[in-house]
């Protein structure tokens, strides 16, 4: 089906949502998401293009209090590990920020990413072996956008290794644990996101990322 400008959706929500979206740590309520809810952000997500239509994602639902506990416990050792390498003022700048919601947002969805998928010749990743891994990406970010119209936060966490992670969900060899997703509901979204609110960083205007015709 060809489309035309009258088949065109309203760009204005679409780019609210973008500019709205947050990596929320502090503001989930703990109240579930509606089963329905759930079950268009995940679709959301599938929808995702990937190279050669392999679809490499697949998404845990965690919810268990023990294995999310768990997790915690492990990230909060990662953060103190990277919390010894810093001084000065970014060590005190670090100590005011919270690194995740594990335990308030009640669900995690970790993405994976499983390189095997649609293979052993996956079209279009011949000469750039991190497409699959890119395909991955967009599945987490159509989530993420999808999540923000619903109302719902989502906290990406980062803090963690992959062995661990694997063990504890019991992912196969070879499948990577790409994100853990805290989501929930949320009693709001910052206007000003976490690591500008607390100094870590600014962000770049636009015009100093803008390249034509080369570097």
């Amino acid at each position: 089906m060809n489309t035309g400008p009258s088949d065109v959706l309203p760009a204005a929500g679409l780019y609210e949502v973008v500019h709205r979206r947050r990596d929320v740590r502090s503001q989930f309520t703990g109240e579930p998401v509606p089963g329905d809810v759930l079950a268009r952000v995940l679709a959301a997500a599938h929808a995702a293009p990937s190279v050669g239509l392999s679809q490499p994602w697949d998404f845990v639902l965690v919810e268990d209090p023990g294995t999310r506990r768990a997790f915690h416990d492990h990230v909060r050792r990662e953060r103190d590990a990277f919390a010894a390498s810093l001084t000065g003022a970014e060590a005190e700048r670090f100590a005011r920020i919270k690194i995740d919601g594990v335990l308030e947002s009640g669900l995690s969805v970790v993405v994976t990413y499983d390189a095997e998928r649609g293979g052993p010749a996956v079209l279009g990743r011949h000469a750039i072996a991190d497409t699959g891994l890119y395909s991955v990406c967009l599945a987490i970010q159509n989530l993420w956008l999808a999540a923000t119209a619903e109302g719902l936060g989502v906290g990406w966490v980062s803090f963690y290794r992959e062995p661990f992670v694997r063990r504890l969900l019991g992912i196969p060899d070879g499948v990577r644990p790409v994100a853990w997703l805290c989501l929930g509901p949320v009693t709001h979204t910052e206007t000003v996101p976490d690591l500008e609110r607390h100094g870590w960083r600014s962000r770049l205007p636009l015009e100093t990322v803008v390249h034509r015709e080369h570097w």
